[in-house]
């Protein structure tokens, strides 16, 4: 996939670095990057066959400075007057999220220098997430006068809602050690020469997973947050029993008798 606006891409050996590219404004999201990320996602979902994982950074040294606040008042308030319009305007961040979040792929966020309101959104929806220590987070639309609309469900569900709503009400500053201790990083590394390490180290383990069973996986943990115990427990089994029919598993479980490797883990060096 080439380069989008605002976004610059590298596919290579199953994995798509995705990173945000308007470092003159800190990678802050503006209407036309939300419209990259989104076609973005679209290209991911329809290459799950050869795609396996999504890291997504920023350029500069910073993740995400959150909402390109002038961009947003050129579209939002700057003679419109039509309240359908700027929520429709507000509800396209809302759509992106949800498509990152539901991704078949491994989604990496690697937090650097400053992840801000839509920049928590976008660290929230990752499978995994890695920062520098000197990585800052904020949830900052309050200060604004303004509520975090589209990021709440998704900073809710990975930290919280106690914790979301201490966040959210006094848009506090906090570093990369707490957001580990609130769940909302999962690694927090030095620099960013141990960042890029430990993008690898991971995404070496993440490719030694069958990608369709962890689309499945994703697809379960999703679902266990709003299906009934029964009707999940009913799901999970179908879809197990899909899997052990498959080529997969029947791959997967002979090379663990043989002791050798399945088709999907790459030879030593691809990465």
């Amino acid at each position: 996939m080439n380069d989008l606006d605002d976004l610059l891409l590298d596919e290579r050996a199953g994995v798509l670095t995705v990173t945000l590219n308007r470092p003159e404004r800190r990678n802050a999201l503006s209407a036309t990057l939300i419209n990259s990320l989104q076609q973005l996602a679209t290209y991911a979902r329809q290459n799950h066959g050869t795609l396996r994982a999504v890291v997504l950074r920023g350029a500069g040294g910073v993740f995400c400075a959150g909402g390109d606040i002038k961009d947003f008042r050129s579209v939002s308030q700057n003679g419109v007057s039509d309240a359908r319009q700027i929520a429709a305007h507000n509800r396209t961040y809302g759509t992106l999220l949800s498509a990152l979040d539901r991704l078949p792929q491994v989604v990496i966020a690697a937090v650097e220098g400053a992840a801000m309101g839509g920049g928590v959104g976008l660290a929230s929806i990752a499978d995994i997430t890695l920062a520098t220590a000197d990585a800052r987070f904020s949830l900052t639309e309050t200060t604004l006068g303004l509520p975090p609309a589209q990021i709440s469900p998704f900073v809710v569900a990975r930290v919280g809602a106690h914790q979301a709503r201490r966040l959210m009400l006094t848009a506090a500053r906090f570093d990369a050690a707490t957001a580990a201790a609130l769940g909302l990083v999962d690694e927090v590394l030095a620099d960013s020469i141990a960042l890029d390490r430990a993008i690898e180290r991971v995404l070496a383990q993440v490719l030694r997973c069958a990608p369709g069973a962890n689309a499945m996986t994703k697809n379960l943990v999703h679902a266990a947050a709003t299906t009934p115990l029964d009707e999940l427990l009913d799901t999970a089994a179908a879809q197990f029993a899909a899997a052990m029919l498959g080529a997969e598993a029947r791959d997967g479980v002979s090379a663990f008798i043989s002791k050798g490797h399945p088709s999907w883990v790459p030879q030593d060096g691809a990465r």
